[in-house]
C-alpha cells in the first residue's frame, strides 16, 4: 500500500491545574493523533511536524515512533518544540498559553499515495503557505484530506481563517469538519445550516464531505450527485472525548484507503463516482474508531483486532 504523509502540528500539552498541584505534560497535536491512527490500523504513516532538539522533542519523537510512525527529514529541524499550556480554572475551564513554531521544508513525496492536514499547519505562517502548496503539488500523485480543526484562539477573527480554510478544502478531496468547527466560521448553525454549508463546501472541490457533531452523529455529503445523509453515532460510555474527532479521521481515511477510494489518482476518480454503499464500510470504521476511542482515556488509538477487522 501507498504511505500516507500527515503533515502538521506535534507538540507537548502541558496541564497547569487550579490548586497548584503539579502540572502534568502529554504529547498532543491533531495531525500526531491522525498519524498515530493510522499507523494503529497498519498503514504506512510518515509524519512532517516540526521538533526542536531539546526534551520535548525528544519525548515526541520517542512517543509517535513508539506506535509506527516515521518522521520524515527535516522534522526535528525546529529551534524549539511548540508547547500549550493549559491554565485550569476551579471548574477545570483551561486557557491556555501556546508557544508554536511552525516551518514546512521540501517534502520528498516518493512512494505516498495520500496526503492529510490540517488545524494549525494549514493556518499558521510561514509554514501555512508552504502546506497549501505541498497538497497542491501532491494531488498530481496522491489523494488529500483536511480536517479545519479550528483553533480560535491561534487563528484568530473567523473572517480571517476563513478564506485559507476554504482554500485548503478546494484542494482536498475528503474533508472532515466538526460543528465546533463549522459554527465558529460562520455562525450557530442547526441541522439545516449544516446540510447547506456541507454542499457549498462539496462545490469547491472535495468529493466527500463529513460534518461530525459529537453523540447526534454526523452529516454526510457527496458532492458526485449532491446526496446528503446523516450517520447516527454508536452509544457508548464515554470517559473522555480527547482525540475523538482525530480517531474518525484516521478511521475514515483508513477505510477509504482500504477500499480504493483514496491513494492515487486513480483512486481519486474511483472516490468521485462512488455511491454510498461504496463509502458507507469507511464511515461505519470512522465511527467505531471515534467510538472506541472516547470509551477510554486520552487520545488512544484503536488497532485493527480492536475494531475487528480481518
Amino acid at each position: 500500500m501507498a504511505a500516507v504523509l500527515t503533515v502538521g502540528e506535534a507538540l507537548i500539552d502541558i496541564v497547569v491545574p487550579h490548586d497548584g498541584g503539579e502540572r502534568s505534560e502529554h504529547v498532543g497535536g491533531s495531525p500526531a493523533n491522525v498519524a498515530i491512527g493510522l499507523a494503529a490500523l497498519d498503514h504506512e504513516s510518515r509524519l512532517t511536524a516540526y521538533l526542536g532538539a531539546d526534551e520535548h522533542g525528544e519525548r515526541v519523537r520517542r512517543h509517535v515512533e513508539r506506535y509506527g510512525v516515521t518522521l520524515t527529514e527535516g522534522s526535528e529541524d525546529a529551534p524549539r518544540t511548540s508547547t500549550a499550556t493549559a491554565h485550569l480554572d476551579a471548574d477545570a475551564v483551561a486557557t491556555y498559553d501556546f508557544d508554536l513554531a511552525w516551518e514546512l521544508g521540501p517534502q520528498d513525496l516518493t512512494g505516498v499515495g495520500h496526503v492529510h492536514t490540517g488545524s494549525i499547519a494549514a493556518t499558521l505562517e510561514p509554514g501555512g503557505s508552504a502546506v497549501v502548496e505541498l497538497i497542491e503539488r501532491a494531488r498530481r500523485e496522491a489523494t488529500v484530506s483536511y480536517d479545519p480543526n479550528a483553533r480560535p484562539t491561534i487563528m484568530g477573527a473567523p473572517e480571517d481563517a476563513r478564506g485559507r480554510i476554504e482554500e485548503c478544502i478546494g484542494r482536498s478531496d475528503v474533508v472532515k469538519a466538526s460543528l465546533e468547527d463549522v459554527e465558529w466560521l460562520y455562525g450557530e448553525a442547526d441541522q439545516a445550516d449544516v446540510v447547506d454549508i456541507v454542499h457549498r463546501w462539496g462545490q469547491l472541490g472535495p468529493h466527500l464531505v463529513v460534518v461530525t457533531r459529537g453523540g447526534e452523529g454526523a452529516v454526510v455529503h457527496l458532492s458526485r450527485d449532491d446526496t446528503t445523509l446523516e450517520l447516527p453515532s454508536l452509544t457508548v460510555q464515554v470517559v473522555d472525548t480527547v482525540g475523538a474527532g482525530d480517531s474518525f479521521m484516521s478511521g475514515l481515511v483508513s477505510g477509504l484507503l482500504d477500499a480504493g477510494l483514496l491513494g492515487s489518482p486513480e483512486a481519486r476518480d474511483r472516490l468521485a463516482h462512488a455511491e454510498l454503499e461504496d463509502i458507507a464500510p469507511a464511515l461505519e470504521r470512522a465511527v467505531a474508531c471515534a467510538g472506541w476511542t472516547v470509551a477510554r482515556s486520552g487520545a488512544a488509538a484503536p488497532t485493527r483486532d480492536d475494531l475487528d477487522l480481518s
